[in-house]
């Protein structure tokens, strides 16, 4: 059983996760570690890049459908279906990397206020990350935003925040 008055701090050192919020309720401000509020700058720093990465890509989609349709053997694909393709999956992938950069702005949001699960959620899309950018679509803006997200994510692991994710056991505390 926790004490009302715990603090945050208190419930991690114990090795459980910060208390829920009630709805309405002021919830304290929290004091993360150095690495964890330089690492939560570097996931937005990250969505951002990304997002502006793919925009560049998008508004420099001729250059690819022209590379597509010199490339293309196949009479019976038109350059316009190429270029109607093209610019479909381009458009496709600019709000993916919305839909990333959002994802990373909540669950760097959650993992700053200590709730190890975001970590580990962080983690999986760094990988989908890193595989996607370095296998499919590869340019110096999207390096950058991949590089900036396995900074941030190392950061969350260094040795010196591991007390500031707890880990659950299988056996609950009493």
């Amino acid at each position: 059983m926790t004490a009302p008055d715990e603090s945050d701090d208190q419930r991690r050192a114990r090795g459980l996760p910060p208390a829920p919020s009630v709805p309405g309720e002021q919830r304290p401000s929290v004091d993360p570690p150095k690495p964890v509020n330089i690492s939560f700058g570097l996931w937005l720093a990250s969505g951002v890049v990304s997002i502006i990465g793919f925009a560049v890509i998008l508004i420099g989609k001729q250059g690819f459908i022209d590379e597509l349709v010199k490339a293309n053997k196949d009479p019976r694909i038109s350059p316009e279906q190429i270029a109607s393709g093209t610019t479909a999956l381009l458009w496709v992938l600019f709000v993916g990397a919305v839909v990333f950069a959002l994802l990373f702005a909540l669950f760097a949001y959650k993992a700053r206020e200590g709730t190890r699960s975001a970590r580990t959620v962080l983690f999986v899309l760094t990988v989908i990350t890193v595989i996607f950018q370095a296998m499919l679509f590869f340019s110096l803006v999207t390096l950058l935003a991949m590089l900036l997200a396995v900074v941030a994510l190392v950061l969350m692991f260094l040795p010196s925040v591991s007390d500031y994710f707890p880990k659950v056991g299988r056996k609950l505390p009493s």
